[in-house]
């Protein structure tokens, strides 16, 4: 059985590139981070824990994944009322803002931008709050 082709990459296409975080409600974060730590070797901090993996177009480049557990109640995934947020790495967010605007979607903010990578918060059709990040990796190795 031969493995299935990879689509072909073209970086100037506005889009997802991968899952950049996974944020959920917890009634005691930091009992949750110190179980994750404990049971499972998660390497935990104030956050939560990072994970590194290799992009598979970029092997030089390192990825990250943020796990996060925020106190059940914050206001951080307003206004959605779900339980969890999904952060997901995209490339030129920009001209992905451009477009999920001329598609009618949900905006929640303006972009903001950090040593780290721009953010913006857009709402999809079942409610859940969605965190698009544009990160600059090589800062979160510093």
């Amino acid at each position: 059985m031969e493995a299935p082709s990879k689509p072909p990459t073209d970086d100037k296409i506005p889009k997802v590139t991968g899952i950049g975080g996974v944020f959920f409600f917890s009634d005691n974060p930091q009992e949750t981070k110190n179980w994750y730590s404990k049971n499972l070797g998660f390497n935990t901090d104030e956050w939560g824990s990072t994970f590194g993996s290799r992009n598979i177009d970029k092997p030089e480049e390192i990825n990250y994944l943020q796990w996060s557990p925020f106190k059940r109640g914050s206001e951080y995934f307003q206004p959605s009322k779900k339980e969890f947020m999904i952060n997901y790495r995209v490339q030129h967010i920009e001209e992905l803002l451009k477009k999920l605007q001329e598609n009618g979607v949900t905006i929640l903010d303006e972009i903001q931008t950090f040593d780290y990578g721009k953010f913006v918060h857009i709402i999809d059709p079942e409610g859940n709050k969605i965190e698009l990040w544009e990160p600059v990796d090589s800062e979160l190795v510093k």
